[in-house]
């Protein structure tokens, strides 16, 4: 419906929106600054990319009550491994933020997000241009194992932290003799953020086919 479609249209609007202002402020403070900028980019931006992070949430509830037709699995595995290192791993230890991966993170991060919610914004309008199609469905295969693998480095580089300082280990006390020990999970999450990585992939390369194969790329203009 036009109510719909519209309410969509204000969401990826919003994210473009943010997502623009963190990828801009990260560019003119590298500029500016050189290699100072990166240690402290998530003071900088971090609250803003926390929000659009939590805003993400609603694509899952998009997905569930059909107004949006992506497939479920893959984007809830995308959002849910973004929320996890961004708020559990990065937020949770002060001395992670400050490295050089949180910067690199982000930039790819944000990379995806302002083209893809810039052909999402278009499409909603009935606006398909080829070159912004191809790049929409193109730049995630390269990019999207690239922050997989800088996920996967942030985590590694916070277990020591997690590991002195405890940070949501949790013992049970008696009568219960079990604890939890919270890098140990973080190693286990290893194993499941790269097996998610190729069941992602798989299907970033069917919708590539689906939207740019013979006779399928849109050209429609409003």
């Amino acid at each position: 419906s036009f109510t719909m479609n519209m309410y969509l249209f204000v969401y990826d609007l919003m994210q473009f929106c943010g997502h623009s202002w963190i990828f801009t402020n990260m560019i003119i403070r590298l500029m500016t600054f050189g290699k100072d900028s990166l240690a402290d980019t998530f003071y900088s931006i971090g609250l803003v990319m926390r929000l659009c992070q939590l805003l993400s949430v609603l694509e899952i509830l998009h997905i569930l009550i059909g107004i949006d037709k992506s497939r479920l699995l893959p984007r809830f595995l995308q959002i849910t491994e973004r929320i996890i290192v961004l708020f559990v791993v990065i937020n949770s230890q002060e001395e992670v933020q400050g490295k050089y991966i949180v910067c690199v993170l982000f930039f790819l991060w944000n990379l995806l997000d302002v083209v893809r919610y810039t052909y999402n914004m278009l499409s909603r309008m009935g606006i398909y241009y080829l070159p912004l199609t191809w790049l929409n469905f193109s730049l995630c295969i390269p990019l999207y194992p690239l922050s997989v693998l800088a996920k996967g480095f942030a985590i590694c580089v916070s277990l020591p932290y997690f590991e002195s300082f405890g940070t949501y280990s949790i013992k049970l006390p008696f009568p219960f003799t079990f604890s939890i020990y919270f890098p140990y999970v973080l190693k286990m999450y290893l194993l499941v953020l790269f097996t998610g990585m190729c069941f992602t992939i798989q299907n970033l390369f069917s919708e590539r086919t689906a939207h740019l194969g013979t006779g399928n790329i849109k050209n429609k203009r409003s």
